[in-house]
């Protein structure tokens, strides 16, 4: 993917096709195909981080966007990584989960993807992943908690964030 700097101005056209700029952002026809993959290598990204940081949110980073943050395996500072699979609702999911005190208890929080879409953008196959999610919008569960868990959200790209607290 390569870095581009886009101005930051709109054009506005005036009467009799005078042009000025105004500060914002414009993306231009000629541009449209560089930035739709662009926002949807950061889509990749943002869920990559979202299971557990490390090499496969690198890949869809430019170095412009912090790729070096992400070339090892865990998230500096979080030792966040890909290291929890949990079977919420009969769907696999593969992701990362945090524990900690909420009052006195002892809580986890499990951060993940669906094992199947997971596997497509670790690859580097977003199309995959995109059409992948787009078959599957209608077949998420509603239901906000799950068996062994407290509150459950997944959502349609396939990320999933449950609560459960745990017995001390």
């Amino acid at each position: 993917m390569e870095d581009r700097n886009e101005p930051a101005d709109v054009n506005v056209v005036h009467e009799r096709n005078n042009e000025r700029t105004v500060p914002g952002f414009q993306v231009r026809p000629e541009s449209f195909n560089w930035f739709s993959i662009v926002l949807a290598r950061a889509e990749a990204a943002t869920l990559m981080a979202f299971t557990g940081g490390g090499k496969p949110t690198a890949q869809y980073l430019t170095n412009e966007q912090g790729k070096r943050h992400f070339r090892h395996d865990k998230q500096a500072g979080t030792g966040s990584v890909r290291d929890a699979q949990h079977h919420i609702h009969g769907i696999d999911f593969v992701g990362t989960d945090h524990v900690f005190r909420l009052n006195g208890n002892r809580v986890e929080a499990f951060s993940g993807l669906a094992e199947n879409l997971y596997a497509l953008l670790h690859h580097g196959r977003v199309n995959d992943y995109r059409a992948g999610t787009h078959a599957l919008r209608a077949q998420w569960p509603v239901s906000h908690t799950a068996k062994g868990w407290g509150p459950v959200s997944i959502r349609p790209d396939g990320s999933i964030m449950a609560m459960r607290l745990l017995r001390t």
